[in-house]
Formats: C-alpha cells, sequence, structure tokens
C-alpha cells in the first residue's frame, strides 16, 4: 500500500527524528569527572600495594647530548622490588647496553667502558654517563599509570574511563593504550615528554608478585 505523497513528506522528519534519537541513545557517555577522579583514586590504592613486578618491553629515549640530539632504543626488563630496581637494557648490536641497579643507598651502573660508575642518584649517574635525561623518580609510578608523589598533577581520561594523559613535574605522560587483562588496568605504552627530552615504553608483559 503507498502512502500519499502528502503523509509521506508530513512523516519524514518524525522518521528522522526517530533515527537521530536511536544513534544517540548507544552513544557511550563519558562519566564525570569526579566519579572518574575516584576511580583513579582506587586504581593508585590498589597498585600502590604493589611492590614487586618485572615489566618487559622496549625503551627508546632521546634528547640533547653536547649541543646535539641523542638517544638509544632497545630492550627493557624492569624488575622492581620494593623500594630497589633494576633496569636491564639492551640496545642493538653496537649500541648502548647497560645494568642500572637502584637501591635505598644509591645506583650503580654497569656495562659502559670504564667499569661500574656509583652515585647517591640514579637520575643524575644516567645523565652523566649516557647524556640521557630520564625521570626515574617518577617513572615507576607514571608506568603503572599512576601519580607519583612529586607534587600536583593534572589528569585527562579516554572514553574507556582510564588516563589518557598525565602533566606532573614537567612532564607530559600520555597513554596510547592500556592492557587490561590485570584486576587492575595497566599501560602498555606510555609515553613521557619534556622537550628537547622523551621516554617511550611499550610493554610486552607485566608480571605482579
Amino acid at each position: 500500500m503507498k502512502l500519499p505523497l502528502r503523509l509521506l513528506a508530513a512523516a519524514l522528519p518524525l522518521l528522522l527524528l526517530a533515527a537521530c534519537v536511536h544513534k544517540e541513545a548507544v552513544r557511550p557517555v563519558q562519566a564525570d569527572y569526579t566519579v572518574l577522579l575516584d576511580q583513579q583514586r582506587a586504581r593508585e590504592h590498589q597498585l600502590a600495594k604493589v611492590d614487586h613486578w618485572v615489566l618487559q618491553g622496549k625503551i627508546g629515549v632521546s634528547g640533547q647530548v653536547n649541543g646535539k640530539s641523542d638517544g638509544g632504543s632497545g630492550t627493557l626488563v624492569w624488575t622492581q622490588n620494593g623500594d630497589s630496581y633494576e633496569f636491564v637494557m639492551r640496545g642493538p648490536v653496537g649500541a648502548k647496553s647497560f645494568r642500572l641497579n637502584v637501591t635505598p643507598d644509591g645506583a650503580v651502573l654497569d656495562g659502559l667502558e670504564g667499569g661500574p660508575v656509583r652515585s647517591p642518584d640514579a637520575e643524575t649517574l644516567v645523565e652523566k654517563a649516557l647524556g640521557w635525561r630520564v625521570p626515574l623518580r617518577d617513572l615507576r609510578a607514571w608506568a603503572l599509570g599512576l601519580r607519583a608523589d612529586s607534587g600536583p598533577a593534572e589528569l585527562k581520561f579516554g572514553a574507556d574511563g582510564l588516563p589518557s594523559q598525565l602533566v606532573q613535574d614537567g612532564w607530559t605522560v600520555s597513554y596510547p593504550a592500556w592492557d587490561t587483562t590485570h584486576p587492575q588496568a595497566v599501560p602498555s605504552k606510555v609515553f613521557a615528554e619534556s622537550p628537547p627530552n622523551k621516554v617511550r615504553l611499550s610493554v610486552e608483559s607485566w608480571s605482579f608478585h
């Protein structure tokens, strides 16, 4: 049965309105910022209790060394044991490879020409020996998608309700991807930048103990 043209013209706006309403109904709605912040606090509370873990993946570092752009990349095994941790970075053939051991008593960098070097401060040691500025004090928290205790932080959240960006201590940390297979979601990509310095982590696996 065909509708008269006049009735079809009258019904068309209603049909279009119904289609728009249906489209809007299935669109995901972002939670209120205070709700997302409360969820983040709950994540931080849970993950703050987890201080024994192993991160395996790749790392890239770049910045200015003696006025020239420089950097390095390679595989990374990061083992966290309470307040102590170990970085083992292996670069491509001919590139920098090293082991960094950090305890509350100080840091030891091994694997470079000239033998092990020591310093009370890990960040100073890495910058002096390699020329790289890496925010090691904050990176432990940022790698887990948490705010560090170094001062105020600004957070932005993605459509999934997880942090998409964190600004703290002069660094902007972006989270392009997350691993949601664990009881608490953890980042699988962490990009930290404080021009001209950049640190990029691509996590292949997290292991919690």
